[in-house]
């Protein structure tokens, strides 16, 4: 199934991806949970995953404090803080990261956390890359907490693989708006 989803977002073209990451970033900053947040954690996409470059820029603007994920080396994730795109150094897998260290706990203080995924169920269910770095940090986030993937819209309320350590997310983020669980 990965497979799949990647190949399918391997064959989007350049103009589908920038406006679905403009599409995703209007809908995320006017949901009420990313609206009143005053941290949020997020991420810095990679390769022909739905853009964050133009969310980062809004939540800045709008004067919110944003974390992004720092790839350790047993797989977890430590966390640092946006300062720009300057402030961000290459890291293994082709990922962007900032540089200072937060640590792995600081997730749990995020008020709305947005994650990456390749497609996500209909009640949740988050299907990623398949390494657990993300389902670990999910299990930081305090109970009711704002939490959402960014897809593409063919991606979202697909039938997804769960395993025992899955944790769900609250919501969806795709161009054609926010979907909730």
């Amino acid at each position: 199934m990965r497979d799949r989803l990647l190949t399918a977002r391997r064959r989007l073209p350049l103009t589908e991806i920038g406006a679905a990451a403009r599409a995703i970033a209007g809908h995320l900053v006017e949901t009420p949970e990313v609206a009143r947040a005053a941290t949020i954690a997020a991420y810095v996409s990679v390769g022909t995953e739905p853009g964050t470059t133009a969310l980062l820029e809004a939540l800045t603007q709008a004067g919110r404090r944003v974390i992004l994920p720092r790839l350790m080396p047993d797989g977890d994730l430590d966390w640092g803080t946006w300062r720009g795109e300057q402030s961000l150094a290459p890291a293994k897998l082709g990922l962007l990261q900032p540089e200072d260290s937060l640590g792995v706990a600081a997730i749990a203080t995020a008020d709305a956390v947005l994650v990456p995924g390749l497609a996500v169920g209909e009640h949740g269910m988050r299907l990623g890359r398949g390494g657990g770095s993300y389902d670990r940090a999910l299990g930081r986030v305090p109970a009711g907490t704002f939490t959402c993937v960014l897809l593409y819209d063919d991606e979202v309320g697909i039938d997804v693989p769960a395993e025992p350590h899955d944790r769900p997310v609250r919501a969806a983020c795709s161009p054609a708006g926010l979907v909730r669980f």
